[in-house]
């Protein structure tokens, strides 16, 4: 089997497994793995600066090289949504720009072997990342219990939106999965419950999965936190892979609960590995990886790969790819 097939052999849950290796292993090998679009330029990847104000209105603040990325800096003054029940008159949904130069993401689409590797793209601020970049955190969680209808509200509108990008990146990129990013907890617990995730969350979710479904793209949705007891929502949602799987989640119960029909990516704790050379050591990295496939590739439905897709310690991300790949070899090899 090529690369391609031992992902998506893995992703349907075979077992025995009869691969294991780097999760994105069968990925370009590029910077997050994705095709970087106009769009996510143009609404994201722009910004640089200590106070930067976005297309929504947004304060952020950037800093390369300090950073981990862009940082939404929303205090009660520069918040744009004042009174959620009154969101649309604070809320100016961005026009996508008819001007946006695609050659160069059509250009990195095309230079992948599809045969071997899959074409990526990335879809950011998902639905609660974008409402608490327009609120302060701590209204926008009070606004989930207080006001949840308002809450569906905007994110049926903000759904409408992300499905016209949605259309431009299917029509333009082709791309074989969707890196859907939106995080709903702390390392250690979500920020709201499962019940209330299916109650304002999931409806809009489905809509949008649902049509990259309908494209056929594969969903990855990526959630580097605590999330134990939304598997079954994941799978409900027609979610592939979730990507970011914390070793502080019970990942075996999880996997049980979904019986194969989501794919675990993750399984290590970046905040151990993702330290500096005289915080950890090269064979602490590798000692790591080799336990998290000892206790999670059993039961196929996993792949081993860094919560954040990269680390910041740029030295990690090559030792773990190294041994992912090395003793996943040597774990296949011990079951035959």
């Amino acid at each position: 089997m090529g690369k391609k097939e031992q992902f998506l052999a893995i992703m349907r849950g075979e077992n025995p497994v009869k691969w294991m290796g780097y999760g994105f292993d069968a990925f370009p090998k590029i910077m997050f793995h994705c095709i970087i679009d106009p769009i996510t330029i143009w609404d994201i990847l722009w910004m640089s600066g200590d106070d930067v104000i976005d297309n929504w209105g947004v304060h952020h603040r950037y800093r390369p090289g300090e950073d981990p990325g862009v940082i939404p800096m929303v205090t009660e003054k520069n918040q744009v949504i004042k009174d959620i029940t009154k969101w649309r008159d604070y809320v100016t949904f961005p026009e996508i720009p008819s001007d946006l130069d695609w050659s160069d993401a059509k250009a990195a689409a095309a230079a992948v072997d599809r045969t071997s590797e899959f074409v990526m793209v990335p879809t950011f601020r998902g639905l609660f990342e974008r409402l608490h970049c327009l609120m302060t955190f701590e209204d926008t969680l009070i606004a989930l219990y207080e006001e949840p209808e308002s809450c569906s509200e905007f994110f049926a509108a903000y759904t409408d939106w992300k499905l016209k990008v949605a259309e431009q990146l299917c029509d333009n990129l082709r791309p074989d999965i969707i890196h859907s990013h939106d995080d709903w907890g702390s390392k250690l617990q979500p920020f709201f419950s499962p019940d209330k995730f299916k109650e304002l969350f999931f409806p809009h979710y489905k809509r949008l999965y649902d049509y990259y479904k309908s494209r056929g793209v594969l969903v990855q949705h990526h959630c580097d936190c605590y999330i134990t007891g939304f598997e079954r929502h994941l799978v409900d949602l027609g979610v592939d892979m979730w990507q970011g799987a914390l070793p502080e989640n019970d990942l075996i119960k999880m996997r049980e609960n979904t019986g194969g029909k989501l794919l675990f990516m993750g399984g290590l704790d970046q905040g151990f590995i993702d330290r500096p050379q005289d915080e950890v050591t090269e064979e602490e990295v590798r000692r790591h990886v080799r336990d998290a496939i000892d206790k999670y590739a059993p039961g196929g439905s996993f792949l081993p790969c860094i919560g954040g897709i990269e680390c910041l310690n740029s030295w990690v991300n090559p030792v773990v790819i190294d041994e992912c790949n090395k003793y996943g070899a040597q774990f296949i090899a011990a079951r035959k």
